[in-house]
């Protein structure tokens, strides 16, 4: 795994053409009742949204804190498969507000988007009295409740709406620009107006249509099912499942989704015809980059769990790939995109659980929640041997860094294993270097590194080394 800095470098911008790795599961944490969101809040822990209404943190060690960061189990509703506690967010400043957003469906069967605030004497729970209500819309039936939220890259708050359930769409709630159902929404939540709890972006493609919800970012969606922005280029991944024969994969660059998007439900399936009565012509659509069917693409397949583009630094050969996985199943899969034919190949790997979520932590790590046992699982790279499996095992945080970072050697730590850490700038000169240590978490002051992208190296006795993309600022 030895390695010259410019070969290192050119591993964070370039994608690798390297397909013959395979998968593996290593179970993180246990004893989790049905995650169906797992989010990071800046740091090295992980926030696992339960969907009878509790937030679940698990340390960086994979131990599962036994007192809930929040419980709102009373303001949720728990009959029906698909509605609960359905997302989660961390607004980009909660270091310092505190704020975190919910996705859930309340008592009445209604979508809820709410803003709550961490306590500050105890900042490994929240108070659960500090909601406030930013959204609330009608569900006219109990499934395709979509629920995931997300803070993109220009600091506003995502969420996926379903197209309201039922099946086949009957209203034609998505395509229609009067309702939230079936749409992406996209809100500046740190704007409030006379009326509401949030303002509207000045770009928000429909701010100036009378005949649409200023609220839309991207509409025709059945029941978006986890959606994630790549944290390289700020691409948007939507992962929508079908009606009864095709689950889709939709990948637009931020400037493409800035016009509206319509992603064609209930016209067409994918990129096939649904009922295309009343529709527009088929090239004012966005159709899915990948995707498959139920039936002839291997199992028999159902619900697409939709994931993230692996952008950490563990497991170069996964740089690149977009994780997904479907619940019926149990296949987890990847698209890897082939330069030549400049398309996108997938991929499924077979495994036991009913993936309900994928999530990404500070370092660009990727878990999956399995519904059904409770379990969190972390992606692993199989083709490592063990000693560079026990050194992927570091984390850096938090990153990007102004003052402090933090390298967490995990839990596999053999204080023997490692001996010595060196800073490189973009250059390959070395600016700093740090002896090994015993503890099993090392602070590092960054504050005499001026601002930039450095290459940290973690070097073994065994010549191994763990690099990680190092940005200050």
């Amino acid at each position: 795994m030895k390695t010259t800095i410019t070969h290192l470098l050119l591993s964070f911008i370039t994608i690798s053409s390297i397909y013959a790795q395979q998968l593996e599961l290593e179970l993180f944490a246990s004893n989790l009742n049905k995650p169906v969101s797992i989010k990071h809040a800046g740091d090295d822990k992980l926030f696992v949204a339960e969907q009878a209404g509790k937030i679940i943190i698990i340390n960086a060690d994979g131990i599962v804190q036994t007192t809930p960061f929040l419980d709102i189990n009373n303001l949720v509703i728990n009959t029906g498969n698909e509605r609960g506690l359905l997302g989660l967010a961390f607004h980009p400043e909660y270091a310092t507000n505190g704020y975190f957003f919910v996705n859930y469906i309340n008592n009445s069967g209604n979508t809820v988007i709410s803003r709550f605030t961490k306590d500050f004497t105890t900042p490994e729970t929240a108070d659960p009295n500090s909601e406030l209500i930013i959204l609330t819309y009608d569900q006219p039936y109990t499934n395709h409740n979509g629920g995931d939220l997300a803070f993109g890259p220009d600091g506003y708050l995502y969420i996926a709406s379903g197209d309201g359930g039922s099946s086949g769409d009957p209203q034609n709630r998505a395509q229609n620009k009067l309702s939230l159902l079936g749409k992406m929404l996209r809100l500046d939540i740190d704007t409030v107006t006379e009326t509401e709890n949030y303002g509207i972006p000045t770009d928000n493609p429909f701010i100036e249509d009378s005949e649409a919800r200023p609220e839309i970012w991207a509409y025709g969606l059945r029941n978006p099912w986890r959606f994630s922005f790549d944290r390289l280029n700020g691409d948007h991944w939507i992962a929508d499942v079908g009606q009864g024969a095709y689950e889709e994969i939709n990948s637009v660059s931020p400037v493409e989704a800035s016009s509206g998007l319509n992603y064609g439900w209930k016209c067409y399936e994918g990129s096939d015809t649904y009922n295309t009565t009343g529709c527009a012509d088929q090239s004012t659509y966005t159709f899915p980059v990948s995707g498959y069917y139920h039936f002839g693409d291997g199992e028999v397949k159902c619900s697409i769990t939709g994931g993230y583009r692996y952008r950490g630094s563990n497991y170069p050969n996964f740089n690149g790939w977009y994780f997904f996985a479907d619940i019926c199943s149990q296949e987890i899969g990847y698209l890897v995109y082939d330069e030549t034919n400049e398309a996108w190949t997938k991929s499924f790997q077979q495994f036991s659980g009913q993936w309900s979520a994928f999530g990404e932590d500070i370092n660009g790590e990727l878990y999956v929640s399995d519904i059904s046992e409770g379990g969190i699982y972390k992606l692993i790279d199989a083709t490592l041997s063990t000693n560079d499996y026990l050194i992927s095992e570091v984390s850096i945080y938090p990153n990007p860094t102004k003052h402090t970072l933090h390298i967490n050697f995990g839990s596999n730590y053999n204080s023997g294993l490692l001996t010595n850490i060196h800073i490189f700038d973009i250059q390959g000169k070395k600016v700093k270097e740090i002896k090994s240590t015993t503890d099993t978490t090392l602070t590092i002051n960054t504050t005499k590194l001026s601002k930039g992208i450095y290459i940290l190296k973690i070097n073994s006795e065994n010549a191994i080394q763990s690099t990680h993309k190092l940005v200050i600022h």
